[in-house]
């Protein structure tokens, strides 16, 4: 398997508050990683960290062979390659449907409006939405935004895709959408890197599953060996509270 994400003990500082404390954490091609823990624990500041909204304090980070934690490196180039899908949709509100789609393709990538709206229209197919090309952002749902903010970050055709707690900001009835996506992409061999608090997700869809609390890697296996038969005292008392076994 090739390493597609090699972390190397990243340590993130606010102030005098150290939220990630010496990570170290490797993805391979065509792996789906997912990382739980408890709030606050540095899960979201940590996938951050892996496309650089959040600038490390230190360590190394090491995406397709280049340290994006070095200075000097061409964030933005390699932005192009990393697919982000955040909690709340980020979507352009003043552009339809298809354009929020074809505008980084056409404006990086120097696509036509032509090549960028067909693209746009088979990736809307692709999560479930090929009739909204022509809609209004605000005309959709929660779970039908987040759905297009996936299709956005498809368009630049990204090596690896990373989702910051995708279903949190969602109503109950509209997860499941969005969640059979994201399995569709993992069937089709997405590198991807997921924060999320459903663990049915986790165990059904994940590669590995990394368990961070207190900015720190605390335990990682398969979904069998992290729910099934965890080590960690403190991940145990997490599952226990979370699964209310």
């Amino acid at each position: 398997m090739s390493e597609k994400l090699k972390v190397t003990n990243l340590v993130k500082t606010f102030g005098t508050n150290e939220v990630l404390k010496g990570i170290n954490l490797t993805v391979n091609q065509n792996e789906v990683v997912v990382i739980i823990g408890p709030s606050g624990s540095g899960k979201s500041t940590l996938l951050r960290a892996l496309n650089r909204l959040e600038e490390p304090t230190s360590g190394s980070i090491v995406i397709n062979n280049v340290d994006i934690a070095s200075k000097g490196v061409d964030i933005d180039t390699v932005r192009e390659n990393i697919g982000m899908v955040f909690q709340h949709f980020n979507l352009f509100s003043n552009l339809s449907v298809g354009e929020n789609i074809m505008l980084a393709p056409v404006e990086l990538k120097k696509e036509t409006k032509e090549q960028a709206a067909n693209q746009a229209k088979q990736l809307l197919k692709t999560v479930g939405l090929e009739e909204k090309f022509d809609a209004t952002v605000q005309s959709l749902s929660g779970g039908q935004q987040q759905r297009v903010a996936i299709a956005r970050a498809l368009a630049m055709d990204p090596d690896i895709m990373l989702f910051d707690e995708p279903t949190s900001a969602l109503d109950p009835e509209m997860v499941g959408d969005v969640l059979a996506v994201m399995k569709d992409l993992a069937k089709k061999g997405m590198t991807m890197v997921v924060v999320t608090h459903e663990m049915g997700f986790a165990k059904e869809v994940a590669d590995r599953v990394v368990f961070v609390d207190n900015g720190q890697i605390l335990e990682q296996g398969t979904p069998e060996q992290v729910f099934e038969h965890p080590k960690n005292s403190r991940l145990q008392d997490f599952l226990n509270k979370i699964l209310n076994v």
